[in-house]
């Protein structure tokens, strides 16, 4: 076989392997009623149903690269727009988020924010959205030798049945929010520009008694390329001394009745240097196509289907390494 052929062929696989590792939001659950997430990988082929989770237009599953910070993509992923739902949720209550699939590989933390919309979640700009850290988990456990990348807080979300679980602060004020949970996968972020980030925004309506209303930072100004946390090299852990030197990026916790939100799925933060205990899955609840007791939003149509378990990612294009850069992070060239 000529050899520029097998190099084309090489690239091929290598990009399909990429692509294929990738994922995105299928299901929300709260308080026992689960809603189906949008699914950019169909997308393409059909209309989608209304949902309480923002469109995007990563088709294969694909990601923001780090050398885009300062694009809107960085919001709620590529080319995203307003969901059309809201699910309510009281404060002081659990959001679940269960993933179609993510590879053991994409080492790196989960982020969870919010934003005030100020009024209707499914029109609000989403430049101007100012966000407030919730809750963050990172590196877990050192690896155990050079080249070995430890435990990490995606490595909580795989052994949870690809879910993630994050409490809403008790003493927030009522309103209409948008969470955006994001995943990042530092496998390439010992290169700069090169980690991938994998925001979701979902839409919420918040009940409850409480007061504050913390300020926040518009998407665009949550990080930089060069962040510690962000241009990270996971394969160089002698060279760290705990588990704490790992800096989580994005602005600090918000302090909410005198402590630190904390997922309830994570157990070391940026200010702890201590391994997560042990957890339970989040099993997922039997899906419900009416809307949730008391919501004054609809939550899922009668047209829309819920989702019971992770879906089996339809299958997607091959593409090489540079077709998959112009469709995930145009403005970087030669990935």
């Amino acid at each position: 076989m000529p050899s520029t052929l097998k190099s084309s062929l090489l690239a091929a696989v290598a990009g399909a392997v990429s692509v294929s590792a990738h994922g995105h939001v299928i299901k929300v659950t709260i308080d026992g009623k689960s809603y189906q997430g949008f699914d950019p990988t169909s997308a393409p082929y059909g209309p989608q149903p209304d949902s309480i989770t923002w469109s995007n237009g990563a088709k294969d599953n694909g990601f923001v690269l780090s050398s885009a910070l300062q694009d809107p993509d960085i919001i709620c992923h590529l080319d995203a727009t307003n969901a059309a739902l809201s699910a309510p949720v009281n404060a002081g209550g659990d959001v679940s988020i269960t993933w179609n699939q993510w590879p053991d590989s994409h080492k790196g933390p989960v982020i969870d924010y919010l934003a005030d919309c100020g009024g209707d979640c499914s029109t609000v700009d989403k430049t101007t959205l100012k966000w407030f850290k919730i809750a963050e988990a990172g590196q877990l456990e050192l690896g155990a030798g050079s080249g070995q990348t430890g435990k990490w807080a995606d490595d909580l979300l795989i052994e949870d049945n690809l879910t993630w679980k994050v409490t809403i602060p008790s003493s927030i004020k009522p309103g209409n929010y948008v969470l955006r949970h994001e995943l990042i996968a530092l496998h390439e972020g010992g290169s700069e520009g090169k980690a991938q980030m994998y925001p979701q925004c979902i839409n919420l309506k918040i009940s409850g008694s409480g007061t504050q209303s913390p300020e926040g930072v518009v998407g665009t100004q949550l990080y930089t390329a060069t962040d510690p946390g962000i241009l990270h090299n996971i394969y160089n852990d002698e060279k760290l001394s705990s588990v704490a030197d790992y800096k989580i990026p994005g602005p600090a916790l918000v302090k909410f009745d005198g402590s630190s939100s904390s997922s309830s799925n994570s157990g070391a933060g940026s200010s702890s240097a201590a391994p997560a205990p042990t957890t339970t899955s989040a099993a997922p609840t039997q899906p419900s196509t009416s809307a949730p007791v008391g919501s004054s939003t609809p939550a899922v149509p009668n047209n829309q289907t819920p989702v019971s378990s992770p879906a089996t990612p339809k299958p997607t294009k091959t593409c090489s390494k540079k077709r998959h850069a112009r469709r995930h992070a145009r403005q970087v060239k030669n990935l």
